[in-house]
């Protein structure tokens, strides 16, 4: 079974244009990011980018990097045309803005043995240790069942805690891994009016009944949405590589 790792990597950015480029301790972001997946259990690992900047740059500092249409909508989208240019068997689509990224988190979307990998689509999920972070809608809340197959997703908290608090909620944190089929299922695949309103891929799935595997695993997250960001994430490798 060959595993890729894609790092879907763009420039246009509301809230932080540029960001994959941007500087952290003499290195561009992505290529902290590239670091660490070839860290994880994969084969190979790709950037894949629709800006000559970012492209570039890779090229630059010796990172495989490919470039992909400006089309796309999601960044699933990308790393189907990946898988297009690529052999490979299951196709992980790795979020270019967590530098800190532990390689395990990468390792935990991949497919165990048993596990069907024809139409294979798992997301990794974490606990939810703040419990601001359950009313933020940037984080994916989502609920399993006892095969950790997903349930309902939202940005919204779900459960509602109605009938009792004593309910750990659940995140996506931000890895998911496709098999080849599965991801020319979802470009195949219309948007549902679920997906539309919650911008959740997800549902491509759900909401044709198929199985999203939902891959639990304990571990911190550390995204860069915004230049303030960046600068605590400075400051934490700095710690981390004296």
């Amino acid at each position: 079974m060959k595993k890729i790792g894609v790092i879907p990597s763009r420039y246009a950015s509301t809230r932080f244009e540029g960001k994959p480029l941007a500087d952290i301790m003499g290195y561009p972001m992505v290529w902290w990011v590239y670091q660490q997946a070839c860290k994880a259990e994969l084969d190979m690992v790709y950037v894949a980018t629709d800006d000559k900047r970012i492209y570039d740059v890779c090229q630059q500092f010796e990172m495989n990097v490919l470039m992909t249409s400006t089309d796309h909508k999601t960044p699933n989208d990308r790393v189907y045309e990946v898988s297009t240019i690529i052999e490979g068997d299951i196709f992980v689509c790795i979020n270019g803005d967590e530098p800190l990224i532990d390689p395990k988190v990468i390792n935990a979307s991949l497919p165990v043995k048993g596990e069907n990998i024809h139409l294979f689509y798992s997301n990794v999920i974490t606990k939810i240790k703040n419990p601001v972070e359950v009313i933020d809608p940037s984080n994916i809340k989502v609920v399993a069942n006892e095969r950790g197959e997903a349930l309902w997703a939202s940005r919204n908290p779900i459960p509602f805690p109605k009938g009792d608090m004593n309910f750990d909620y659940k995140k996506i944190v931000g890895v998911a891994a496709f098999s080849k089929d599965a991801l020319q299922y979802y470009v195949n695949t219309p948007r549902s009016k679920v997906e539309m309103a919650e911008e959740l891929d997800l549902y491509r799935f759900l909401c044709n009944h198929k199985i999203v595997k939902l891959k639990e695993i304990e571990c911190d997250t550390l995204s860069v949405d915004t230049p303030k960001d960046l600068l605590h994430v400075i400051e934490l490798m700095k710690s981390i590589h004296k």
